[in-house]
């Protein structure tokens, strides 16, 4: 049985729907609240139905001397069509975007890099899906 991280699928989002696209700016004020969006389907529109959809996403940072990330948040999508007359008649469905703000109290810029942003989203068919995203903190 292979190991989650080896089920872990990457891509480029301009071509691939499941992969999420993590839009924030490339460096952020220390101290300072920073809005992140993490979206799916930018480019390449992903279904959005009982049968087939974003389950949640996870979005992670991990400072570059770090050896581990920090979960920054889960944001779950649980309406999808569904209902007690069948799929895809229900009467909401929940779209795969989430939006939330960080703040990283500290400078943490150097040649090499600041820290990752990283992105997992889970489909229901096609399994979990991930993407990165540098940021330097001045």
């Amino acid at each position: 049985m292979p190991y989650i991280s080896e089920q872990v699928k990457q891509a480029d989002w301009k071509s691939e729907k499941h992969v999420p696209v993590i839009e924030c700016a490339d460096t952020i004020k220390a101290g300072e609240l920073t809005p992140v969006k993490v979206t799916l389907g930018k480019a390449v529109a992903h279904p959005n139905t009982t049968e087939h959809h974003i389950r949640w996403i996870d979005l992670y940072f991990t400072p570059e001397d770090s050896p581990a990330p920090y979960h920054i948040g889960r944001f779950e999508f649980t309406a999808h069509g569904e209902s007690t007359d069948g799929p895809n008649t229900g009467p909401v469905y929940t779209h795969h975007e989430a939006s939330t703000s960080i703040t990283v109290p500290e400078e943490r810029c150097c040649d090499c890099g600041c820290g990752t942003l990283q992105a997992q989203a889970y489909c229901n068919i096609h399994g979990l899906w991930e993407s990165t995203k540098e940021i330097c903190i001045e």
